[in-house]
């Protein structure tokens, strides 16, 4: 097996971090991310386009060797893929991969929390705009109730996920009110709530500036309530600033790509259900990985190492000037935010 460096990119930046979707279609159609009107009932069911088991095993060995450590399954809904736990299990046995994470509307979690956990996986993040069964309903496009999503969390508890990130897009005029409800359900539980500034992910979730609301503000409204003090980042370029509860009522995260971009630290891919590697969350295009990694593991690890160093992506940085802002991008349900 041939040796490949671990590549840096234009400005430096290492590949530590990949987000992998296994599945382009979902069983909601939040407006922010898959909007009813915009993506057809059907969308993303054809199996025949997606990535294999054994593809997926060979693209993340690769990733492995140019210094990625942490792994992140998507969607779409990742929970509809067929027999995720056996995927679950082959990704766990790579060396040197130290850490599997899943991020999922909810839905079908109490029935594949306890599989998922005996397959290796340790860590789930769970979206949940809203606690009030009518806004909730609204966000997820009428195909979601909160009750099967909150019972999922308390599946994936029972199961062994003792500590789940709970995360928000917050949205004015649509769910702000129901930021301070979901603290006061999930204060104290060990779970991490964290606020999610509306972004310009795609081209078809109606994006405007004045429709989100800033993590400052947020963290205002919450330190009235509650006061907070800041807390250390986990490790270098993690998106969520950290803040605790002063009575010890735990942890907060916020997620200000819009008002306080973080391009500097990103070191993150993320590739899609069909094989394309986005070096950006808004990127315009993709590079399809299918022929290459028809090649094997050794081609594909030089290729992406060629494809990462070549990157220069900071977009959020660039949010509003003539480079970017007209630009297509990519939707978010093809990379898994």
């Amino acid at each position: 097996m041939t040796a490949v460096a671990p590549p840096r990119d234009r400005l430096g930046r290492p590949l530590h971090d990949l987000r992998l979707s296994v599945i382009d279609a979902c069983n909601f159609r939040c407006g922010y991310c898959m909007p009813a009107d915009r993506v057809p009932q059907d969308y993303g069911t054809d199996a025949s386009q997606r990535l294999s088991f054994d593809e997926i095993e060979t693209l993340v060995r690769a990733f492995v060797r140019l210094g990625v450590r942490k792994l992140r399954l998507t969607g779409g809904e990742p929970l509809l893929r067929k027999r995720l736990p056996e995927l679950v299990r082959r990704l766990a046995a790579i060396p040197r991969l130290d850490d599997i994470a899943l991020t999922t509307n909810g839905m079908l979690l109490a029935s594949q929390a306890r599989a998922l956990h005996a397959a290796g996986l340790r860590r789930i993040t769970v979206s949940l705009d809203a606690l009030d069964p009518d806004v909730f309903a609204a966000m997820s496009g009428g195909r979601g109730q909160v009750g099967d999503v909150l019972a999922g969390i308390d599946a994936a508890v029972a199961a062994g996920f003792a500590r789940l990130k709970i995360n928000a897009v917050v949205q004015r005029g649509v769910n702000e009110a129901q930021m301070l409800p979901l603290l006061e359900r999930f204060r104290g539980s060990g779970h991490v709530v964290r606020f999610i500034e509306f972004m310009d992910v795609g081209d078809s979730n109606g994006w405007r500036r004045d429709r989100m609301v800033p993590s400052s503000v947020l963290r205002d409204r919450i330190g009235a309530r509650w006061p907070l003090h800041p807390l250390q980042a986990d490790y270098r370029g993690e998106v969520a600033e950290r803040y605790g509860f002063d009575d010890g009522g735990g942890e907060i995260g916020f997620v200000s790509s819009v008002s306080a971009p973080f391009c500097g630290d990103c070191h993150r891919a993320r590739v899609s259900a069909d094989g394309r590697l986005f070096t950006c969350l808004f990127a315009a295009d993709g590079a399809d990985l299918r022929t290459v990694l028809a090649r094997g593991e050794d081609a594909l690890a030089r290729h992406l190492a060629g494809l990462w160093r070549a990157r220069g992506d900071r977009y959020s940085e660039l949010r509003g000037s003539p480079e970017v802002r007209d630009r297509r991008r990519v939707e978010m349900y093809l990379i898994g935010g």
